[in-house]
């Protein structure tokens, strides 16, 4: 029988109502204690990592999730973490990154009901979670809704519905029907995953409105190591407002910038627009083709932890990790 680690960081499946409203109150092993036929698929132990609502999930605590696996990976066949849906896609696609070519399953499960409610999905998320991670799945997927998603490739879609999470131009991994996974793409691993230790929260993120100047861009650079744009459409900046030179500025100044897109399906492509045409060509952003945004946030963070050489910035952008991007032979 598999041995697997459940790793509790909060979220609404470990929730319970208090005054101020639904706050994250259980430990992994009263979580446990509502589901015991979990005994019966894997070997469980516990660690109580956190216990955050998501929305309070930093970088600094995906170093945590990632310290936390690396200390433990050869004592265990697989982990199971338990996430508020808030941030979970940003915390699978940086683990992603923190935690390259795991042979072993890394899975990632919450809910959008507490698990103490009458009507819950914690239980079946949670129980399919320990189904894949005593399964063949390598890497880092989130499981939700009997879905299982690549970790560089979730976005939380709905803000209600059990149906919380879509694959975002990639393929699910598999799905699971009658307790049984379906297994549809294996991610490519190692006999042994490469872990990091370091990553740069300056990172800023700015999304274009119509009407938008260079002082918001001005303010974000001024303070970050890197930006991303989510522009409109396939790509490309106001011809008007002085975004161009902003951009040229700092970019001088040694800051990264990378557009994408608002739009969540099929990505960007700056050379159908002059509009993006220039800011590729001329000045040389990065483009995250069909990276999700919570990818390219965390891909970000991961490379300038380990280098601030632009060259170098720009290879490992472009280097898929994980199948974060599908495009790189375009740039």
């Amino acid at each position: 029988m598999k041995r697997i680690l459940l790793i509790g960081t909060g979220g609404t499946i470990a929730s319970e109502m208090t005054a101020g409203g639904l706050a994250p109150e259980l430990t992994t092993e009263q979580l446990l204690a509502h589901i015991p036929a979990i005994r019966e698929i894997c070997r469980v132990e516990c660690v109580q990592l956190l216990n955050l609502d998501s929305t309070s999930i930093t970088p600094q605590h995906w170093l945590m999730m990632a310290r936390c696996i690396q200390e433990r990976y050869d004592l265990y066949d697989g982990f199971v973490i338990t996430h508020g849906t808030d941030t979970m896609a940003y915390t699978a696609a940086a683990l992603s990154y923190l935690i390259q070519g795991s042979p072993k399953p890394i899975i990632l499960t919450g809910a959008q009901k507490p698990i103490g409610f009458d009507s819950t999905d914690s239980k079946d998320n949670l129980t399919d979670a320990f189904r894949c991670a005593a399964e063949d799945l390598p890497g880092v997927s989130i499981v939700f809704n009997h879905q299982v998603i690549l970790g560089t490739r979730a976005r939380k879609t709905r803000t209600k519905s059990f149906q919380a999470f879509s694959s975002i131009n990639f393929p699910q991994l598999g799905v699971l029907r009658d307790g049984v996974l379906l297994r549809y793409i294996r991610q490519e691993c190692a006999s042994r995953p490469v872990f990091y230790d370091r990553l740069d929260s300056r990172v800023a993120l700015m999304k274009l409105v119509p009407g938008a100047d260079r002082a918001q861009a001005d303010f974000l650079l001024e303070r970050s190591d890197a930006m991303i744009v989510e522009s409109f459409g396939v790509g490309g900046v106001p011809e008007e407002g002085g975004f161009y030179e902003c951009l040229r500025h700092w970019m001088a100044e040694g800051r990264i910038v990378v557009l994408t897109t608002q739009v969540p399906s099929e990505g960007s492509d700056l050379e159908v627009y002059h509009v993006g045409r220039g800011l590729k060509n001329d000045l040389g952003v990065l483009e995250a083709y069909d990276m999700t945004t919570e990818a390219v946030v965390a891909k970000l963070m991961w490379i300038l932890g380990q280098t601030r050489e632009r060259e170098a910035v720009e290879r490992m952008f472009y280097t898929p990790v994980a199948r974060d991007i599908l495009w790189p032979a375009e740039c």
